[in-house]
């Protein structure tokens, strides 16, 4: 029987966060390799091309998976999930998190100097208020969503467990729909978020049959149904 904190973190709980922490700090090197030039290769652009070259009309229902990447709704989003699911340590953690992504977003970008597509690649499609300029690795809306929907997939029952990664993903697609960031981008501020939720979530996050010592815990279902 695996060793269990008071927490409820078992040995092998706490192994598999740090794996997804490892997995996401491998993400991030290997996509900060290709972006150091501060150029973006064939293979990226066409990428790019792919997603930006898409029809006008998808602008307004990637606009609101964009929202999501969005520091304060990531912040109060996370937070609202984990306090009625009454997990409030893992609210702390998504506090944590918005705190580590600024550090580790300002440590990346003082590291890799790779401009916005604007620069990088010319003649793009900018939508909405999109700046030409500055600097575009890695995503910060990449990580915060990331690292929130890392905190709380050990925290959500199974069927709701995949609804945070299909925002992940719709939110990197929308930050090159609307030529915000290159693909590699949003791909190193997923291996960021990754990263950051995985150590967080090895600290301070239950393991999923945890319950609350101080009172009986509200269902997962019955707390989302709130």
């Amino acid at each position: 029987m695996a060793a269990t904190s008071r927490r409820g973190v078992t040995t092998h709980d706490r192994t598999r966060h740090l794996a997804v922490a490892g997995v996401g700090l491998v993400i991030l090197l290997v996509c900060a390799l290709v972006a150091s030039d501060g150029t973006v290769g064939s293979s990226e652009r066409h990428v790019f091309r792919a997603v930006n070259d898409l029809p006008q009309w998808l602008y307004k229902p990637l606009w609101l998976f964009q929202q999501f990447g969005n520091m304060f709704v990531a912040l109060s989003l996370g937070v609202l999930l984990a306090v009625l699911l009454r997990r409030r340590w893992v609210a702390v953690a998504v506090v944590g998190a918005a705190v580590l992504k600024l550090a580790g977003e300002r440590t990346v970008k003082s590291l890799v100097e790779r401009s916005r597509p604007g620069t990088t690649i010319g003649a793009v499609h900018l939508r909405g208020d999109v700046p030409i300029h500055g600097l575009s690795f890695v995503s910060g809306h990449s990580v915060i969503v990331t690292a929130v929907a890392t905190l709380l997939t050990p925290i959500l029952p199974g069927r709701w467990k995949a609804a945070p990664w299909i925002v992940v993903v719709l939110n990197a697609l929308a930050r090159v729909y609307v030529g915000a960031h290159n693909p590699l981008d949003v791909l190193g501020g997923f291996g960021l978020g990754l990263c950051i939720g995985g150590l967080l979530n090895a600290v301070v996050a239950p393991a999923p049959a945890a319950q609350e010592t101080a009172r009986p815990a509200a269902t997962p279902e019955a707390a989302l149904a709130l």
